[in-house]
């Protein structure tokens, strides 16, 4: 009995043994972010998607390791994020985090990703603080922050006669920092604040909050919302006819799936930034036809799913430049090698904060009669380059960055 006791343990510890040898073999990379909320859309699975056909793209392993994609739905919710992202890093041999979902969310992801010494790719969080005053040598902001989203509209609204402003603004980390600096730049450019008002995460009932707006008489109404809630803010501000009198709405972050949403006749004359659109070059048609055949969509994709999957291409060329998956060295090579993409314009990583610079498309949202298609939605205006958009070294929060 003694024996066959000691023959089995002895099997089991091969077996064992074998296992661990080929979890070795794998590395992953996980996607964590909304998928049954009101960001589900922009990010979702649609972002995981873009992140697979990334690694497919790249060859499906590096380093002679094969690279897996998992996902998973933060539910918008800080402690479901890191408990998520943590059991990943954990048990599942994780070696970088992708999107990040909403800012919140994001952070929490960001700070689990550098304490298990891993790394984060944040193409869904929008809060500065990714690359400002919560920076980290290992981790990068790819999606545009409140800052460049801010710097390429208040400016030039408020020296068009919009001196006057009010904010809707929704109660979490990037609709408070996306309200704060806006109106430093509104301030900055001459004009000044009426007031503002907070709404939770997912509302459905915008009804007081637009009449406290409408009473302020402010010129100028800056929604520091997005996806689910600016779509019903903007459909119930067009149904208490706010955008028909003397008073002019502002949105700083709008998403492709926020005009679907909408509909042409609710969106039409928006405009914004962005530094993705399907239909802006051959190489941004191409990607979206393969990404949509691979999803399933017939919908164009988001800015977040199409920096999800140029985020994962540099991170993995950086492993392979690297040699190692050291987080810090990856990093190091994340920061220096030049970013090679169609899907966005002049991209490089800025070394001293993570922050990815990058040319932003200024779109108008077409009228349903000069769209010829679901997906023909934008009209682009001008291209701004991302030198004149995103915050300057000199004025950047990040603890990284030596100051003079």
């Amino acid at each position: 009995m003694k024996f066959r006791f000691s023959a089995l343990a002895g099997a089991l510890a091969l077996l064992s043994s074998q296992a661990a040898a080929q979890a070795t073999d794998v590395v992953r990379i996980g996607v964590s972010n909304d998928r049954s909320g009101i960001y589900s859309d922009l990010g979702g699975l649609g972002s995981e998607i873009a992140t697979r056909m990334a690694v497919e793209d790249f060859g499906g392993s590096v380093l002679g390791k094969k690279i897996e994609v998992i996902g998973g739905d933060s539910q918008n919710k800080v402690d479901v994020a890191s408990t998520m992202v943590r059991n990943w890093f954990d048990t599942q041999n994780l070696v970088a985090v992708v999107d990040g979902g909403a800012s919140s969310t994001g952070l929490a992801a960001m700070h689990v990703a550098v304490e298990k010494k891993g790394v984060a790719l944040i193409s869904g969080g929008f809060a500065g603080d990714f690359s400002g005053k919560q920076c980290s040598s290992v981790s990068t902001q790819w999606a545009p922050d409140t800052y460049a989203l801010a710097n390429a509209v208040v400016g030039s609204t408020v020296k068009s006669g919009g001196k006057n402003w009010y904010f809707i603004t929704t109660d979490y980390v990037f609709g408070k920092t996306m309200e704060s600096t806006a109106t430093r730049f509104v301030k900055d450019n001459g004009g000044k604040l009426a007031g503002s008002t907070r709404h939770p995460l997912g509302s459905s009932d915008f009804a007081s909050y637009l009449l406290q707006a409408q009473s302020s008489q402010a010129d100028v109404i800056g929604l520091a919302s997005a996806g689910g809630d600016l779509i019903n803010l903007i459909k119930q501000a067009q149904d208490f006819g706010l955008n028909n009198g003397k008073q002019k709405m502002l949105t700083f972050l709008v998403f492709i799936n926020d005009v679907f949403g909408m509909g042409l006749n609710y969106a039409q004359g928006l405009t914004f930034t962005t530094p993705f659109y399907w239909d802006a070059n051959e190489g941004t048609r191409e990607w979206t036809k393969r990404w949509q055949e691979k999803t399933g969509f017939a919908r164009a994709p988001s800015m977040v799913q199409a920096l999800s999957y140029v985020s994962t291409m540099h991170y993995l060329e950086a492993v392979k430049a690297a040699g190692t998956f050291d987080n810090e060295k990856v990093n190091a090579k994340i920061r220096e090698l030049p970013v090679q993409t169609q899907l966005i314009n002049n991209a490089r990583v800025r070394p001293e904060d993570g922050r990815v610079i990058m040319d932003m498309y200024q779109v108008e949202v077409k009228k349903p009669a000069e769209s010829k298609s679901s997906n023909d939605v934008y009209k682009i205006l001008a291209t701004i380059p991302g030198n004149e958009l995103f915050v300057p070294l000199a004025e950047s929060e990040c603890p990284l960055v030596k100051k003079s």
